[in-house]
């Protein structure tokens, strides 16, 4: 059996499921009268835990995918502003209309500038499922308006090049229809992202109530089991010996 000094949820879970196996063990001595210590409803809640941990691994595995996608889909859009407004320029348009698109492009390039910055330190790693998270959520969330920035100085930009009848490229990448293609997969890979990571965080605080609830979470049962198989053996009987060291840690 591992040592009951280590921590974490999987490991709390771990500890659980010992728990109601020396129970079982118990045989029909183990009898409590509260309906939750019985041995049916603490193999449900340990099923039920179990359910819940896979969940966060899944959603953050599922976060971590639309984070890689939506980086992929913006990928070169500063290159890509640049050669529009170049493209722009090559046409009949305007010395006003030229200007525009300039000082769009001019905040698509802060805007990436803010985007790298965003995306630096944690926030360019794996979300890890069973690591507290601290700084994350602000520092997406700081990513989220980089990004939607983006969207907003690019869509600007597919405007300004629309309103002149001499911008017409041959290069498809530069095309209209192409650029408003590319704006919609824009929008649907960083929507993807707030919702896988709004996914993610509801596993947790799900998991984490699961866990942690202190009427009726794992770790609470388990002070439970424990304070009656005390009652039932006694605190110097081997079958309570056997139990109470099992640790479990509450994680914030």
């Amino acid at each position: 059996m591992a040592s009951t000094s280590e921590s974490g949820h999987h490991k709390n879970v771990a500890n659980f499921e010992d728990l109601i196996s020396f129970c079982v063990g118990y045989g029909a001595t183990y009898n409590p009268s509260k309906n939750s210590l019985k041995i049916p409803q603490l193999q449900t809640q340990l099923s039920s835990v179990k359910i819940n941990l896979t969940s966060v691994t899944n959603t953050a595995v599922a976060f971590n995918n639309a984070t890689n996608a939506r980086k992929a889909a913006f990928l070169g859009l500063e290159k890509l502003s640049t050669r529009l407004v170049n493209a722009l320029d090559s046409t009949n348009a305007s010395d006003a209309l030229v200007k525009d698109a300039k000082t769009v492009n001019n905040k698509m390039q802060g805007a990436r500038g803010k985007l790298t910055k965003a995306d630096a330190g944690k926030n360019a790693k794996a979300i890890d499922p069973n690591a507290p998270v601290v700084e994350t959520p602000k520092t997406i969330s700081n990513s989220q308006r980089s990004y939607d920035s983006i969207i907003e100085h690019f869509s600007k930009m597919i405007a300004i090049l629309s309103t002149e009848p001499s911008y017409v490229p041959n290069e498809n990448d530069l095309k209209i229809a192409t650029l408003n293609t590319q704006l919609t997969n824009l929008k649907n890979t960083n929507t993807g992202v707030a919702n896988a990571f709004t996914t993610w965080s509801n596993s947790r605080i799900a998991r984490n109530a699961s866990l942690y609830n202190p009427a009726n979470g794992v770790c609470a049962t388990a002070k439970e089991v424990k304070g009656y198989v005390k009652s039932v053996f006694g605190a110097t009987s081997p079958q309570y010996k056997q139990i109470s060291g099992i640790e479990f840690k509450i994680i914030k």
